[in-house]
């Protein structure tokens, strides 16, 4: 395949999707170009905030140390009414069911030098920055992409002539944003629910950096200017503001406009950095499709979200966790192509509640007839007073589609599609959190030793997968290569509380299924090998099908 291809995969955009893209496949030992217009990393905040889930994608990625130093746990988010009145207040743990703070807020340009210095780093990856792709040529066995130089947001000329190259893959990921050139290629349709509105995101660095800021986020919904006053990371703030019946862009999107209302919090140019400020159309909008032959989607490419669950980036790091392995799958010759189908089919699960979750939030903190306010106010306050669940409408940590283990009637059998726990381990002399000290990867983790009931072959199918066989004990001594000692009884209270002996972890942390019995293991080893051939994945993908 190295002999056909100038790499195995391009990907479009070197944003966190696509660095985080980058990064899985190269750390598989695979062939990455990545491909993005702007010479230089663009310098400002965007995204200002990622959960648990996608801490643990980001510090399996090599940034574990680095991480805590770009990020703060986000502790809280309050939401109160024009009149000061708190309608919700939500307390975010630190730890939680990955290991890592449950929110956290942080600063991107920070993340993304991490991450763009770690690709770097890699033997197979190349950045190719200063480059647009301008053509897709998709044929049978390859994608031939041509791009151009470019200065960012215009052709580079040199003697008048823009330089073009074509590059070959074995496919293409376009992570090259809500105007994504790859999707402009496919004929993917679009749904759009309509929920369109601007606001005004002001980035602010406070001078004081001692300064207590409590609630540490805040939600206003006031009719007379819906707002938003959060964490930007570490020694930064943001402000975001909505615009109004009979505003204009042009007006609100001034410097002076952004004093004006920062002066109610004591901001202004003697004690503030103003970085950033800048109108974004907040949408709720995916494309339904992520896939087409030899071209693929993720992040803001696939889809786009209001900020209100804070969900943007987090699905897009989702997006490359659950594409990349099944990618490295396919460029290996150990599964199927049509596994790359159940992307779209596992992925659009979380998306389409996420994005809808967003909407819902939307609507309640846009509201600007300050009659329908004062009725949600009475009614939020109510679910206050009598202690309704604020997080029941969080995006659902459970697949129930795609590559999972079935019961006989086909559907997907407990505890398949469950978001996998991380605890702190200690193996082979170094202790930490499970995936900085064993490593990331397709992992069968039993309570005994899974290699005693597995015979020659199906040994040798795991290790030709990359399946790491483990044991999880509670005894401190153990210190075999397969041994791993539970410091905190994570894990041995996951498997009993589940009524298992054994669980096969995919690479994205989620449970392709379980084994109450250590006998039931080898069959569950089976039925990975067997859903990655042509006939059972593609079968699957139709009765999967999202409408």
């Amino acid at each position: 395949m190295q002999n056909a291809y100038d790499y195995d995969v391009l990907v479009v955009g070197a944003g966190p999707v696509g660095l985080t893209t980058a990064i899985q496949l190269g750390s598989r030992g695979r062939r990455v170009g990545v491909v993005e217009r702007w010479p230089e990393p663009y310098p400002l905040p965007r995204a200002v905030v990622f959960d648990h889930e996608v801490a643990r994608i980001l510090a399996s990625l090599g940034p574990a140390d680095v991480l805590p130093t770009l990020s703060e746990p986000a502790e809280d988010y309050e939401w109160r009414n024009g009149e000061g009145q708190t309608l919700l207040r939500l307390a975010f743990d630190d730890t939680s069911h990955s290991g890592w703070p449950f929110m956290n807020v942080f600063t991107q340009p920070r993340l993304e030098a991490a991450l763009e210095d770690h690709a770097r780093a890699l033997p197979g990856v190349d950045i190719l920055r200063g480059w647009e792709a301008v053509d897709i040529d998709e044929r049978p066995a390859a994608v031939h992409l041509t791009v151009a130089a470019s200065a960012g947001d215009e052709p580079l000329l040199r003697d008048g002539v823009r330089e073009r190259r074509t590059l070959r893959a074995a496919y293409v990921v376009g992570c090259d944003g809500a105007n994504s050139f790859v999707r402009s290629r496919m004929r993917t349709s679009i749904t759009d629910l309509g929920f369109q509105y601007d606001w005004l995101v002001l980035d602010v660095v406070p001078h004081d950096r001692d300064r207590v800021w409590s609630p540490r986020n805040l939600q206003v919904c006031d009719p007379a200017r819906p707002s938003t006053v959060v964490s930007g990371g570490p020694g930064r703030r943001r402000w975001e503001f909505m615009r109004l019946p009979g505003e204009t862009i042009a007006e609100l999107n001034r410097a002076d406009t952004a004093w004006k209302l920062l002066a109610p919090w004591d901001l202004h140019p003697g004690n503030a950095t103003l970085e950033r400020h800048a109108v974004y159309t907040f949408q709720a909008r995916w494309a339904d499709s992520w896939r087409e032959g030899r071209l693929l989607l993720a992040g803001d490419a696939a889809h786009q979200m209001p900020p209100f669950a804070g969900q943007g980036m987090c699905s897009g790091i989702r997006d490359a966790a659950n594409l990349t392995w099944k990618l490295d799958l396919v460029l290996s010759g150990s599964a199927d192509e049509a596994l790359l189908d159940t992307y779209t089919t596992e992925r659009s699960q979380h998306l389409r509640h996420a994005i809808e979750l967003s909407v819902h939030l939307g609507r309640i903190i846009c509201e600007p007839d300050p009659a329908a306010a004062a009725e949600r106010d009475a009614r939020m306050l109510a679910d206050q007073r009598a202690r309704r669940d604020p997080l029941a409408g969080m995006p659902p940590q459970t697949l129930t589609g795609g590559l999972l283990a079935r019961g006989a009637d086909g559907a997907p059998q407990e505890p398949a599609g469950r978001l996998g726990r991380q605890g702190r381990v200690c193996h082979q002399g170094r202790t930490g959190l499970f995936d900085q000290v064993v490593g990331t990867g397709l992992t069968l983790l039993a309570t005994g030793d899974p290699r005693g009931v597995l015979d020659d072959e199906t040994r040798a199918r795991c290790e030709r997968l990359g399946i790491r066989l483990l044991t999880v004990t509670g005894d401190p001594t153990a210190d075999g290569p397969a041994d791993v000692v539970d410091l905190d009884g994570t894990y041995r209270s996951y498997l009993g509380g589940m009524g298992q002996q054994a669980l096969l972890l995919r690479p994205d942390h989620y449970v392709f299924g379980g084994a109450a019995r250590m006998e039931d293991v080898p069959g569950l080893v089976a039925a990975f090998c067997d859903q990655l051939s042509m006939g059972t994945l593609a079968g699957r993908a139709a009765a999967d099908v999202i409408t």
